[in-house]
């Protein structure tokens, strides 16, 4: 399979992804974050019954790129997107 390039922005959108990418995806995307200097990074995984968010928190919580996480406020996706703070840098 050919790999899928996403526009490094300060947000990104799960919904397109199978959840078994979505680990090495979002470890990827942070480290590239932090190359450019993006510290806070909106990941959107919707709402639905939950279980991509529940995973995406999971996943979150293991990071060695993540310093810190919340539900985004309402007008940036409410609990169907995570807020994420990015380490300065990696221990």
């Amino acid at each position: 399979m050919k790999p899928v390039k996403i526009p490094l922005e300060d947000h990104i959108d799960l919904h397109t992804f199978c959840p078994e990418e979505i680990s090495g995806l979002l470890s990827e995307y942070f480290s590239e974050c932090l190359k450019y200097g993006i510290f806070t990074v909106r990941v959107i995984h919707g709402k639905g019954r939950g279980f991509l968010k529940k995973g995406v928190l999971e996943i979150l919580q293991k990071s060695p790129f993540v310093e810190s996480f919340k539900d985004a406020p309402m007008e940036a996706g409410g609990w169907g997107a995570t807020i994420v703070e990015l380490k300065n840098t990696i221990s």
